[in-house]
Order: structure tokens, then C-alpha cells, then sequence
């Protein structure tokens, strides 16, 4: 069994509070969630209105599938123009 993780952090761009940055949090794990196969969650900086880090894991037979697709998460939310990305860490056990 093979575990990939990885804890991205990401600057947003349009919050003004607390309320607007959990609704855009929300939408984009809920939007990751409904096209891969992972488990998702906000891990942190959640009292920080125009920052978060997200955390996200899968598991594989194979390392090169573990990571193809947190190399796909990622991709997909470079893509998100609500969010810059500031840093990740990738980790495959």
C-alpha cells in the first residue's frame, strides 16, 4: 500500500472576511473532491482571512499512481484564479 500526501498553501485573492474565505475553501474542496479520488481538508491558518492550507492524501498500489494524481490535484488548483499557490509539499510513503 502505498499513501501520497501533500499540504498545499494558498494565498486567496478575494476575501474581505473570515465568511467569504470559508465559502471559497469550501467550493474548491468540494469541487476536488467530487473529480478525484481523495481525501481533502482545510489544515490549517483557518483564522486567517486571505490565507489557508490544504491538505490532501490518497492511496495506491503504485507510487507513479499515488503520484500522478496528487499531480493532477495540484494542476487543478494552479488553475483556480480565486487562489495562488503559494507552496506544497509532497510525500509519498
Amino acid at each position: 500500500m502505498i499513501i501520497g500526501s501533500c499540504v498545499v498553501e494558498l494565498f486567496l485573492y478575494e476575501p474581505s472576511s473570515l465568511k467569504e474565505k470559508r465559502q471559497i475553501i469550501k467550493s474548491l474542496i468540494g469541487r476536488i473532491q467530487s473529480r478525484f479520488n481523495v481525501s481533502i481538508a482545510e489544515v490549517g491558518m483557518q483564522d486567517k482571512w486571505r490565507s489557508a492550507e490544504i491538505g490532501f492524501a490518497c492511496v495506491s498500489t503504485t507510487k507513479k499512481h499515488a503520484n500522478q494524481m496528487l499531480d493532477a490535484v495540484i494542476r487543478f488548483m494552479n488553475h483556480d484564479s480565486r487562489v495562488e499557490m503559494i507552496r506544497w509539499d509532497v510525500e509519498i510513503l
